[in-house]
C-alpha cells in the first residue's frame, strides 16, 4: 500500500509525458507555418510577374499583340529565364495568363456601367453615351496552382490537393 502512494505521488515522469502530448501539435503548427509561407511566397511572385508585365507594355512590338506580350512578359517574371535570354517554361504558362479589357462609363447622374473583353478589337468597338465619362483599364491576372509539402491542413483544398493562387496588376488605360 505504501509502494502504491509513492508512485502516485511520485512526478518525475510528468515532464516527458508532457512533451509527448504537446510535441505533436508544436510538430503540425511549425508544418503549417513553413507551408503556408511557401504559398505566400507562390502567390507574392505571381503578384510581382503581373505588375512587371504591366510596366512593360510599353515595349509592345508589331510583332505581337498587347495581350501575347503581356502573357509572355509575365510568364518570364514569375519563371525567371534561362542563361540564353529565353524564358523557362514552367511553372506556369501563358495559359495561366489572362488580359482582360474593362471600359467604365459613368452618366452624369452617377450611375456607372461597366463592359469588358479579353479581346482589344472588341473592346474598342466599346462606347459610352453622349455626356457620360468614360475610364478604361487594362488588367493582368495570372492563376497557379500551390501543392502543399505536407498536407495536413484543415482548410479547403481542390480535388486534386491544392490551393488555386490568382493574383491581378492593372492599370487605367485612359
Amino acid at each position: 500500500m505504501a509502494r502504491r502512494r509513492s508512485f502516485v505521488t511520485d512526478r518525475r515522469g510528468a515532464v516527458v509525458i508532457e512533451l509527448a502530448l504537446v510535441a505533436p501539435v508544436l510538430a503540425v503548427l511549425a508544418i503549417g507555418v513553413v507551408d503556408m509561407s511557401n504559398a505566400f511566397s507562390r502567390r507574392l511572385a505571381l503578384e510581382q510577374g503581373a505588375q512587371r508585365a504591366i510596366e512593360k507594355i510599353m515595349q509592345t512590338t508589331d510583332d505581337t499583340t498587347v495581350e501575347a506580350t503581356l502573357a509572355n512578359e509575365a510568364v518570364c517574371q514569375v519563371n525567371g529565364v534561362n542563361s540564353d535570354g529565353t524564358c523557362k517554361t514552367s511553372p506556369i504558362t501563358t495559359a495561366n495568363v489572362t488580359v482582360t479589357y474593362r471600359i467604365e462609363c459613368t452618366a452624369s447622374g452617377g450611375a456607372v456601367t461597366v463592359q469588358s473583353n479579353s479581346d482589344a478589337a472588341i473592346f474598342n468597338t466599346y462606347v459610352c453615351a453622349s455626356g457620360s465619362s468614360t475610364a478604361k483599364y487594362l488588367s493582368v491576372n495570372v492563376t497557379d496552382k500551390y501543392t502543399p509539402i505536407f498536407p495536413l491542413h484543415f482548410s479547403a483544398f481542390d480535388a486534386d490537393g491544392t490551393y488555386h493562387i490568382a493574383t491581378t496588376a492593372g492599370m487605367r488605360i485612359q
